[in-house]
């Protein structure tokens, strides 16, 4: 079932790899939008902003540790692209046990500083509540979040995006019939949608977790690599802390966006939250492809095929391109039909500023998609920092110009949605100058 990315054609080897991953993202994403309609259509716009600023929240949250994940698995591709069998196996523990630990400590801080969230957030009192009740419940899937994304990195490094897939379809279907109960059927509002994604959450995290532990042959024997060398935490750190960094700085800066989205009151906090999660749905398969781009060329610089990361790289380029160009068309046309998916048609004023989001930010997912295969391609040579200098690039601008822009009359709230596409491109900009002049080191 593990594939090895270093032989085959190109493209056909690429794509054979990416299509589970977007596949089972696909599903993520099916359950998350659940939550959405569920809460929008049976609870109201109040609840309905209440859960979209927690998602935001927590995509903070857990975005830090999906990055210590992505750098390790990057770390755990080298090391089966180069053969090298007890590295990866001490690599794979050494990982382990640092994300895990840090996950736990992560959790006792979500709930140490719940309270002070409103003031950060600046959420209006009557959102508040709902919001609060949904947090207290969802904060305890963080660990979970770990164990689905730490086991399902290691498995996608090794050439398995297949399991991975397996676990979070189960999860999907077990969310969305869960949502239903916990919602319409025991009445527990906003609170049961979140005991229903957390429940999700844990049966795909063990799950993906014991199918690793006792059928995977990189983890026969990793007891005996109890003792975490030091050479080995420096090298998982110099991967996985920037890419943390990257994945934290970039959801930090647009959980400051939701917080000047929140100013502006529930009506936008409601059409923001609808249109981020048809937004999130639509560029998500290029976000995959990225990450399965950034595998290809991982395994591939362990074996030093430099002719092979070239081929992909432009392949993969294209591919993000036409992605885009069709997507794009697809959300403008179908903007508002998309809306009232989530919104009560009646909700009219939720509706047009939910549309307007869609038309201005949607109509750029070209931008997006080069960014993620960017992303992808530095983590995976070794040059992380690269991906955080160009996620500063990006969120910088955004929030700057976002805080900027709102502040002018004729603008209003559409001066945040414009920012969005103007920092991808700034930064796409860099990250294609860095690699024409430094290409030839890149591969060194």
């Amino acid at each position: 079932m593990n594939q090895d990315l270093t032989k085959g054609p190109v493209m056909g080897v690429m794509l054979r790899f990416a299509v589970p991953m977007i596949l089972g993202n696909l599903l993520q994403q099916c359950y998350n939008i659940a939550d959405t309609l569920i809460v929008g259509k049976c609870l109201g716009s109040n609840p309905l902003a209440a859960v979209g600023s927690a998602f935001t929240l927590m995509t903070f949250l857990t975005s830090i540790l999906l990055g210590l994940c992505m750098g390790s698995g990057a770390v755990f591709s080298i090391r089966f692209g180069q053969r090298d069998e007890e590295g990866l196996k001490e690599s794979i523990w050494t990982s382990f046990v640092l994300i895990a630990g840090l996950a736990i400590l992560l959790n006792i801080l979500a709930f140490v500083c719940l309270d002070g969230i409103q003031i950060f957030l600046q959420v209006p009192g009557e959102v508040w509540k709902f919001m609060r009740e949904y947090l207290l419940v969802i904060f305890s899937g963080i660990f979970a979040t770990f164990l689905y994304n730490f086991f399902a990195a290691f498995l996608r490094a090794v050439g398995n995006s297949f399991v991975p897939l397996i676990f979070l379809a189960v999860s999907a279907v077990l969310n969305i019939v869960l949502d239903l109960w916990f919602v319409l059927g025991l009445g527990q509002g906003v609170a049961g949608a979140a005991m229903a994604t957390v429940a999700a959450q844990y049966i795909s995290g063990v799950g993906i977790a014991v199918y690793a532990w006792f059928l995977c042959p990189q983890f026969h024997g990793i007891w005996n690599y109890r003792k975490i060398k030091s050479s080995c935490v420096k090298e998982i750190g110099s991967f996985s802390i920037l890419t943390c960094v990257q994945q934290s700085v970039m959801n930090l800066g647009i959980l400051m966006v939701q917080g000047l989205v929140n100013s502006f009151g529930p009506v936008v906090m409601a059409a923001f939250a609808a249109a981020v999660k048809i937004d999130a749905f639509a560029y998500m398969p290029v976000q995959d492809f990225g990450n399965a781009f950034s595998t290809f060329i991982a395994q591939n610089y362990g074996a030093k095929k430099e002719e092979r990361i070239q081929k992909g790289w432009k392949g993969a380029l294209l591919i993000a391109f036409l992605f885009g160009i069709t997507v794009s068309a697809l959300v403008c046309i179908f903007a508002r039909p998309l809306m009232e998916l989530f919104i009560d048609s009646r909700e009219t004023e939720i509706i047009v500023e939910g549309v307007r989001y869609l038309r201005i930010e949607g109509a750029f997912y070209v931008g997006i998609g080069c960014l993620f295969l960017l992303y992808g391609l530095y983590r995976a040579l070794g040059k992380p920092g690269m991906s955080v200098a160009l996620t500063v690039i990006s969120l910088g601008t955004r929030v700057l110009l976002a805080y900027v822009l709102s502040t002018i009359k004729a603008l209003g709230v559409t001066g945040i949605w414009w920012a969005i596409p103007i920092g991808w491109f700034l930064a796409d900009a860099a990250g294609m100058i860095y690699y024409r002049r430094n290409k030839e080191q890149l591969f060194e």
